[in-house]
């Protein structure tokens, strides 16, 4: 299959059946702790890049001749780039749920949530995982290398807005890289922008992984601890 991968095991979420809706490393940013290693194409561009017809038949195709035994937990738009770059991401959520009544989940880097139309679209899935590396200007380009014009104060006030209307659950994932956004008095100003959007679960990640760029290192066991202390009891270390 070329769009449908898996179910593979999730520290989050168990069982995730993938779905990919762009090409390998289509993408809004070019994040240095990126595990896929750096984007071919950035762009903010929606389009079909991925016919929707293709991918729902892949879907299912796969639970036609899925075994008995073999175990999904949920479906989980994600892959090789950005998921929402796709036009059409609400008809393929749609179309899943039309398939099969396993939770469907969304992880996104929230750059397309300034768009009206896209946070429609994405108010269809049960689990929403956006990410917010940084807030403020500097910072976010740093750390996540987005296409010209993206502004996280924009960024900000769309997963404000999208949280307000949506129905599901929303876990907000912050990445951490040591020297960049880790440091305590940069954590704070985090955390009363997470107080504004009031996700259900905030979720602090590192790279573990082989980054995009060979410099990247996690924070310190320490620093991690810390950054559980501010964001509270709501927080996790994934």
């Amino acid at each position: 299959m070329k769009y449908v991968y898996g179910p593979v095991k999730s520290r989050r979420l168990g069982f995730s059946l993938g779905i990919t809706t762009v090409p390998y490393k289509v993408c809004s940013f070019d994040c240095v702790y990126c595990q896929l290693s750096k984007t071919t194409e950035k762009i903010m561009a929606r389009k079909e890049y991925v016919d929707e017809k293709d991918i729902l038949a892949e879907v299912r195709a796969f639970f036609k001749n899925k075994p008995d035994d073999l175990k999904v937990d949920c479906i989980t738009f994600s892959g090789s780039g950005e998921p929402t770059l796709n036009s059409r991401l609400g008809r393929l959520i749609k179309g899943v749920r039309e398939i099969t009544g396993i939770p469907v989940v969304l992880i996104t880097n929230s750059s397309l949530l300034v768009e009206p139309e896209v946070r429609r679209q994405a108010a269809g899935v049960d689990l929403i995982i956006p990410s917010l590396d940084a807030v403020t200007q500097d910072v976010f380009e740093e750390i996540d290398r987005p296409v010209k014009g993206s502004n996280v104060s924009k960024i900000i006030d769309s997963l404000i807005e999208f949280k307000k209307i949506f129905k599901g659950r929303m876990w907000l994932e912050i990445m951490l890289v040591r020297g960049i956004n880790d440091g305590e008095s940069y954590l704070r100003k985090i955390k009363k922008v997470v107080d504004k959007i009031k996700p259900d679960r905030v979720q602090i990640n590192s790279p573990v992984r082989p980054p995009a760029e060979k410099w990247v290192k996690p924070p310190s066991v320490a620093t991690l601890k810390k950054a559980r202390q501010i964001f509270g009891e709501n927080c996790d270390i994934v």
